[in-house]
């Protein structure tokens, strides 16, 4: 589904993501992982052009190449991205939120798709709320949803359980293996608990330095690889 090949990113004079690659098999959730600060985030956006590679390949769909592709474009050919810290708009209703994510649609369809309320009944029921007076957890459903808006082949979570009570997490949880196995969604995961990347994910990726320096199905997650890259 989503190819990375030999990318290279820098900050300034920093270079922050050296030769990496990646393969984000159609179908599955893969989890990213690795300490903070090793590139984790920046991967995400260099996927959803907010950052700019020096050079290198990420390939979508088997043929269509993003590098020069403009955020919207991305959006447009189906990938849905959740970024850390949610940003939703919180002086918008939680209906206003999700109908923000319309405007990026193929079909140009105007209506909010069933399937978001009935994966987080919470959004219908506080659909005239402001974003701003949800909690953390309904501010994260909300923000899934209006990635979800457009009917993604792609969605991109980047530490989705993040600062939210463990309740929300696990309800993320199952609604990201519904939306794999009822969908036939393929999920690009950034998460650091390892209890959630072993009950949701199929695959893993560990990032160090900028450097890929793993990958396996997530039985593979071996102690060895725990102690020398993700503890801290």
């Amino acid at each position: 589904m989503l190819k990375i090949e030999q990318l290279n990113h820098y900050y300034g004079e920093s270079h922050t993501l050296w030769d990496l690659d990646l393969d984000i098999p159609q179908g599955q959730c893969t989890c990213v992982m690795g300490r903070n600060g090793v590139g984790k985030t920046t991967l995400m956006k260099c996927i959803m052009g907010e950052e700019t590679t020096e050079s290198g390949r990420i390939t979508f769909a088997g043929d269509v190449e993003l590098i020069k592709k403009k955020i919207e474009d991305r959006s447009r050919l189906g990938i849905g991205y959740v970024p850390q810290g949610r940003q939703i708009f919180p002086m918008l209703t939680v209906e206003e939120n999700l109908r923000t994510g319309l405007a990026v649609r193929k079909d140009s369809s105007k209506k909010i798709p069933e399937r978001i309320y009935e994966l987080f009944p919470v959004l219908e029921e506080m659909k005239h709320r402001r974003g701003g007076d949800l909690s953390g957890g309904q501010q994260q459903q909300l923000a899934i949803g209006r990635a979800l808006v457009i009917e993604p082949r792609l969605l991109i979570l980047d530490e989705p359980g993040e600062g939210i009570q463990p309740n929300i997490v696990a309800q993320i949880g199952e609604v990201i293996r519904r939306l794999i196995e009822e969908d036939g969604l393929t999920v690009l995961l950034v998460e650091q608990k390892l209890p959630f990347a072993r009950k949701y994910a199929d695959r893993f990726a560990i990032v160090d330095r900028g450097r890929r320096v793993a990958e396996d199905e997530i039985r593979g997650l071996s102690d060895e690889l725990i102690r020398r890259y993700l503890t801290v």
